[in-house]
């Protein structure tokens, strides 16, 4: 695990409230704080959805970002930055199939991988972090999700600086 400094904050919140960038993950949960504090359970409530849109949906248990992304940016818009927001990101099964398929390893044994975005006091950091659900001492997997935080914040052209280890 590993905290990411983003030094680019305008680009990043555009990355993510805006653009597309982050549509491939889950939202598990969020928190806002402007005026007020809102905060959402990311689960699915899928009596809410026709049959044909939960198809499209899949089995997950969180709804995808991009289902979220317009709402939360109603909320931040403006002329002023919220106080904070955290948001847990979730990568999806089909980002976790492969990335347990590039290190050899069985699905069931990594239920989830996470990008945690913190921003209060003009400060916003990403910090990587996984589920595992076997105890090993060998830290490979994790330090190959910090590494593909890092190229996923790059690819999307987000200057960050320095990750502090946890």
């Amino acid at each position: 695990m590993v905290a990411i400094k983003i030094e680019d904050v305008k680009n990043f919140t555009s990355q993510l409230f805006i653009k597309e960038s982050f549509d491939g993950f889950l939202l598990k949960e969020a928190e806002i704080v402007t005026f007020g504090t809102v905060s959402v359970d990311g689960r699915l409530h899928r009596g809410y959805f026709l049959p044909q849109e939960l198809e499209e949906l899949g089995e997950g248990t969180y709804a995808p970002w991009k289902l979220w992304r317009p709402h939360f940016f109603d909320l931040i818009k403006g002329k002023r930055l919220p106080e904070r927001f955290g948001i847990v990101l979730q990568a999806s099964g089909r980002q976790t199939e492969e990335f347990c398929s590039r290190l050899g390893l069985e699905q069931e044994n990594l239920p989830a991988l996470y990008l945690n975005i913190r921003y209060e006091d003009s400060t916003l950091y990403c910090v990587t972090g996984l589920s595992l659900k076997i105890f090993t001492l060998d830290k490979t997997i994790e330090q190959e999700w910090d590494r593909q935080g890092e190229l996923l914040l790059k690819k999307m052209g987000i200057a960050c600086t320095g990750q502090q280890g946890f």
